[in-house]
């Protein structure tokens, strides 16, 4: 009975840890700036400012992903490329399938909330991202003073 009881309690706190694929799907779309790679579990590449951010576009079952440069004005320069995005969820996850004229692949989403967008690579890097906040020259000049 005790056996039991760890099972299911270890079940219930396994599945409440998993974010819902649907919902993640939902905070998704937006302007993400990468923050830092987890290569592996003691290896860690930190970015301390990145030229260019992702914009991420999702409408019904397709989307793109688009990299961005921002410039001082709030404005953005684009990229020609854009990879084109099917989300999918499979066995309870949500995974990114990316294609571009010249390779496929996929992304497993690990958490995607208001603030945070966290990926999985094919080869086992996880990519944190923190929604962009565009740089204020003015904000910038106030703190100065």
């Amino acid at each position: 009975m005790k056996k039991l009881l760890f099972i299911i309690a270890g079940f219930f706190l396994f599945s409440c840890g998993r974010q819902d694929p649907s919902e993640a799907l939902k905070n998704i779309n937006g302007y993400w700036q990468i923050d830092h790679v987890q290569i592996q579990k003691d290896s860690v590449i930190k970015y301390g400012f990145s030229q260019y951010i992702d914009y991420i576009k999702l409408s019904d079952s397709t989307g793109f992903r688009k990299k961005l440069e921002p410039d001082f004005s709030g404005k953005f320069r684009t990229t020609q490329n854009a990879e084109k995005i099917k989300p999918v969820i499979e066995d309870d996850k949500l995974f990114l399938h990316y294609s571009t004229p010249y390779d496929q692949w996929k992304e497993e989403v690990l958490e995607a909330d208001e603030d945070e967008l966290i990926l999985k690579n094919r080869d086992g890097k996880i990519y944190y991202y923190k929604r962009y906040q565009p740089i204020s020259l003015e904000e910038h000049e106030a703190k100065k003073e």
